[in-house]
């Protein structure tokens, strides 16, 4: 089968076009024909040698197509059924091998593309306002990169909560996009300090809590944006890492919180899949939940697909398709 492999850690250039050997299941495993791939941060990451792993590699960890295979213990699906999965290695290819307890099963009325653009965020989106910091209609957050995939599947779910949404992006566009999914104030944070913005719109209240994906030109303003006891989820870093931090920091800007969560720790068992997955596809057969797709590639041009989402451009997901 074609995938994309990498055999050193390095720039986009590193991702190959190639030829790899088709795989087969274990006993507990589906092997899936895919119909479409999605592309995430942690995929540059992983390329990059930010977060190690073993060489040569199948980049990619989302994805969503046919089941063609299945092992001799798999219960839960047969040949021919759709479906989707997020967290499993190797999604950079025609075929991917995955567990069957991570995959989920696709509802008629979505397709493809979508199905491989919303479990990885919408379910990271799920667990950011339903587990790590539990969003009330009380509440205010600030959510940063908010014209970004998570960022406008965050903006849709805070307002279905009730919640006061304001979100930062890079330009006029992207404004706009974040303001048709429901945020109450954008910020532009090329022409405005985002600190002084949060300050002036919450009368200098600070928010309850700050999603920060951008990481290291973000985090330290963004401290300064929250309510006594307020909640820092930092839940990635696409402008690099965060140095070290003293936890006096904390205690000084009002004895705030900090986290690092990770979709791992949110979905321990097959029942917190079933939870989020399901939440999400209801939501979307609902019209509650909009999911945006702002570049599809082939899978050759998987390169090209992380340089976009590397420079922070995109909006929406970005997909490919094999």
């Amino acid at each position: 089968m074609k995938a994309i492999q990498i055999t050193n850690f390095g720039d986009s250039s590193v991702l190959k076009y190639t030829d790899v050997v088709t795989p087969k299941p274990s006993n507990t495993e589906i092997v899936i024909k895919q119909e479409a791939i999605g592309v995430n941060f942690i995929d540059i990451y992983q390329r990059s040698g930010v977060y190690q792993v073993n060489l040569p590699f199948i980049p990619g960890e989302e994805g969503a197509g046919i089941v063609t295979q299945v092992g001799k213990n798999v219960s839960r699906f047969k040949i021919g059924d759709k479906v989707a999965y997020s967290m499993a290695p190797g999604s950079y290819a025609e075929y991917a091998v995955v567990s069957e307890e991570i995959a989920v099963s696709i509802p008629d009325k979505i397709d493809f593309p979508i199905a491989a653009s919303v479990l990885l965020q919408g379910m990271t989106a799920h667990y950011l306002v339903y587990s790590t910091f539990k969003l009330k209609p009380e509440d205010s957050c600030l959510i940063h990169a908010g014209a970004g995939g998570v960022g406008l599947l965050l903006i849709q779910m805070a307002k279905n909560i009730g919640a006061r949404i304001i979100a930062t992006v890079s330009n006029e566009e992207k404004k706009q996009l974040a303001i048709n999914a429901g945020a109450d104030e954008v910020i532009i944070y090329t022409k405005q300090n985002f600190t002084e913005e949060v300050k002036k719109i919450t009368s200098n209240k600070g928010v309850s809590v700050v999603y920060d994906s951008v990481g290291k030109t973000t985090f330290e303003d963004s401290l300064d944006c929250l309510k006594p006891r307020g909640y820092m989820v930092l839940y990635g870093q696409s402008s690099g890492a965060v140095p070290p931090v003293d936890p006096q920091i904390l205690n000084r800007k009002g004895s705030l919180f900090l986290t690092r969560p990770t979709m791992t720790n949110y979905i321990l068992n097959n029942d917190e899949l079933k939870w989020r997955s399901n939440d999400i596809f209801q939501w979307m057969s609902e019209g509650k939940l909009d999911i945006r797709i702002g570049l599809s590639l082939p899978l050759q041009q998987a390169a090209q697909a992380q340089d976009a989402l590397g420079s922070r451009k995109t909006t929406g997901k970005v997909i490919l398709i094999p």
